[in-house]
């Protein structure tokens, strides 16, 4: 199973970092311009699962941007994701697999190549429909502006499971390269 990320719901997280100091920003714009641009996916980790597996790629705690919170889902054989809501919105870009959403009680399908929207406070959770295949989705969302906007809802419903599906056990997610 993987390691408690810092998604995890007892750990404080910053969703918009504070910038300080003259009206100019000269020095956060010249931090900006000394940081990396690219960033190596394969040095970035998975955490959580042993069902839905998230690896972050950019979010403000990172210090690279202030608006954009971009990580990679793999929800492993029969798995599927924590039953929550929340104020933003999310695009989900299907890269393989086949599976579903549960959106307000309505069942919305998907395979890759697709692309899964979560609407404002939509209580959502994600499924893969596959017992035997991983499917994985590239999640974009603006939820850091939304936090600094003071619109805080965000609400678990149902935890992440702790325990792997029957067709899942022993199942970890795939890091890059690996198929």
């Amino acid at each position: 199973m993987g390691h408690e990320s810092h998604y995890h719901s007892k750990k404080d997280r910053i969703f918009v970092r504070g910038i300080q100091g003259q009206y100019s920003l000269k020095e956060e714009l010249d931090r900006l311009r000394a940081i990396p641009r690219v960033f190596k996916g394969e040095e970035i980790k998975f955490n959580d699962g042993p069902q839905a597996f998230s690896k972050h790629y950019i979010e403000p705690e990172d210090g690279v941007t202030q608006t954009f919170h971009i990580h990679l889902e793999e929800y492993g054989p029969g798995g599927k994701s924590q039953k929550h809501g929340h104020v933003n919105e999310a695009a989900f870009y299907i890269l393989d697999g086949k599976g579903y959403e549960i959106h307000d009680g309505i069942r919305y399908d998907w395979e890759a190549g697709d692309i899964a929207v979560v609407h404002n406070n939509c209580v959502h959770q994600h499924f893969n429909a596959d017992a035997h295949k991983p499917a994985r989705a590239l999640v974009i969302k603006t939820k850091p502006m939304y936090m600094f906007m003071n619109m805080l809802f965000q609400k678990q419903v149902e935890p992440r499971p702790i325990e792997p599906t029957a067709e899942g056990v022993g199942f970890k997610a795939r890091e890059e390269g690996e198929k």
